[in-house]
């Protein structure tokens, strides 16, 4: 096997002479088997607090409900700190808590304000005092890319009152159609996609994710320093940095440059040197849907955010544990990445690292999940099966780089069906009481139609009446469950903490010792841990498997009987 030169002189740096002789002498192939080992470089003695940590994401207004009035609030968020604790997370990432008309709050009306349905600003005040002494950082969904169409800001644009009048994106006509203008994630020249008519103004606006939400002109010197201004506002409050929507749009240059530009770069260098400059520590991470090489370039040559979400790897996860059926990029300008593999090539997993290492930016500027919130749930796509979501778990914690968990993933929630997104954002089940324990109200916010700019037919309360009369969709069932999801997150998040091997530092290889048969190896020094995944579609006999790892206890173990591993089945290994 011919070794990446690259890769190679990386290794020998890092010291991990157990991964590269691993990776120069590889096996011939079995009938079914690709050889994928992919060695990651160790990172530094003090590596920043984000490095390797496990974030959970959470929609507030679906969490926890303490008025109510069928709304998760902070003080929710504040009582479920516990299980946020025992779960292990490092760090939340709350999804937009600014005032703002639309239920989702991606269109904010106040920057300075938080969602009045969600508290008080001495709430939220008390939500963050409370999470840092559990040792819990938080980071803020910041948009700066857009802000709702009711801003001040945008009506005194509108009327050109100074200096407001340049804060947004203007022009007095509307582009001809065919002529690249269109969504900047699509292949559509339709104009009318992005640009919007003003009466008051009588004047075209630029707002690529909908008539509501105008986008900022980020290249006026005011807004980019109201955005500054803004930012230092809630690190001030305590918050640990932002999660930041839209990195690829805030500068648009003409229908061929509406993403990816070197002056979108240069804005996110100019706001993480500025953040930093207000807390050394605060963190950046970007949501750029779109593959790797370009994802990359939001490092900016170690200037620019500290870290961006990998989709690719989501992707890989879900369309190898369904056969090809992976849900497509919404917001995202993505390649078609398959889960399956030929004989004799990478398996997709271990090319999804191999990118992240070849991409221009460290392995740790990428973190890898499954979904989020504007992509249907793992539960959903995978046909509520809990041991395919074991397995998609299992997967996601074997890949290095830091965690993002959604809310409810780690109990394989559902939702309804595909189409609006209110269906990937549905309350919490905690318990069986009434609203599975999210609210004391007769009706939560998903059946409050005034929410919506379209009515729902009644969905929620025979989708809730289904997932509990399952039995095991709750956290209060998981919890008392030793084999189910929620342990076995717990056990991932644990190792993630524990084991040297499962971070960075340590090595990855993907193979298929046998038809079916998936492992994957993480290996630091004498450490490693085994993950062994059966794909077969029936019972699989590993002896073959065990005998090659005899030396290794078992720490997770509950689909395997004598050397039978269960359809769907997963096994940890690991070394004392």
């Amino acid at each position: 096997m011919q070794l990446n030169p690259w890769l190679s002189s990386t290794l020998k740096a890092a010291g991990l002479a157990a991964a590269l002789t691993a990776m120069t002498a590889c096996q011939p192939a079995t009938e079914s088997a690709y050889q994928t080992p992919v060695a990651v470089p160790a990172t530094q003695t003090e590596a920043p607090w984000w490095d390797d940590a496990v974030f959970y994401q959470i929609w507030p207004r679906s969490f926890y409900d303490t008025t109510g009035d069928g709304h998760g609030d902070f003080n929710g968020m504040t009582a479920k700190l516990p299980y946020l604790s025992e779960l292990g997370i490092d760090a939340i990432w709350l999804t937009p808590m600014f005032e703002a008309p639309s239920y989702h709050g991606y269109d904010f009306t106040e920057f300075y304000q938080v969602e009045s349905d969600y508290g008080t600003m001495a709430d939220f005040e008390r939500f963050l005092q409370q999470a840092e002494e559990r040792g819990i950082r938080v980071i803020l969904d910041l948009v700066i890319n857009h802000i709702s169409r009711e801003h001040r800001w945008f009506q005194q644009s509108a009327q050109r009152i100074e200096p407001y009048s340049d804060y947004f994106i203007w022009r007095e006509s509307l582009p001809e159609t065919g002529k690249g203008w269109g969504h900047a994630w699509s292949d559509n020249d339709m104009p009318e996609a992005v640009w919007h008519f003003d009466e008051t103004r009588g004047e075209y606006y630029y707002a690529a994710f909908g008539a509501t939400q105008p986008d900022l002109n980020l290249e006026h010197p005011d807004v980019i320093e109201e955005m500054k201004r803004m930012a230092k506002f809630w690190l001030d409050k305590g918050v640990d940095g932002f999660r930041l929507d839209a990195v690829r749009f805030v500068i648009e240059r003409g229908p061929q440059g509406q993403a990816d530009l070197p002056e979108t770069i240069d804005y996110w260098k100019d706001f993480n040197a500025f953040v930093k400059s207000v807390n050394p520590e605060a963190y950046l991470v970007g949501e750029a849907w779109v593959d790797i090489p370009i994802a990359a370039k939001y490092w900016g040559d170690g200037k620019g955010l500290d870290q961006g979400f990998d989709f690719e790897f989501g992707y890989i996860v879900l369309d190898m544990l369904q056969q090809g059926l992976a849900t497509e990029a919404q917001f995202g300008t993505m390649s078609q990445q398959s889960g399956q593999a030929s004989d004799g090539e990478l398996h997709p997993l271990a090319q999804n690292v191999q990118r992240r290492l070849e991409s221009g930016a460290p392995l740790a500027f990428f973190t890898p999940f499954l979904t989020n919130h504007d992509q249907d749930r793992v539960g959903f796509q995978l046909q509520e099966s809990q041991a395919r979501a074991k397995q998609a778990a299992a997967l996601l914690f074997s890949s290095p780089g830091t965690k993002y968990i959604y809310y409810g993933e780690e109990i394989g929630m559902t939702q309804q069906q595909s189409g609006h997104d209110v269906y990937k954002r549905a309350p919490m089940l905690w318990d069986q009481s009434h609203q599975a324990g999210f609210t004391k109200a007769e009706l939560s916010w998903v059946q409050q139609n005034e929410l919506f700019t379209q009515a729902f037919d009644p969905w929620w309360p025979d989708f809730l009446a289904r997932q509990l009369a399952a039995g095991d969709r709750t956290v209060a069932a998981q919890r008392a469950q030793p084999d189910s999801l929620w342990q076995l997150h717990r056990l991932l998040i644990a190792m993630q903490k524990q084991r040297p091997e499962m971070r960075l530092a340590g090595s990855y290889q993907v193979q298929s010792p046998q038809q079916g048969i998936l492992t994957v190896t993480r290996e630091l020094g004498e450490q490693r841990t085994v993950f062994v995944l059966n794909l077969a579609g029936e019972m699989a006999d590993i002896a073959a498997v065990l005998a090659e790892h005899s030396g290794l206890a078992m720490s997770w173990g509950f689909d395997l009987d004598g050397s039978l591993l269960a359809t769907d089945g997963l096994l940890i290994l690991q070394s004392r």
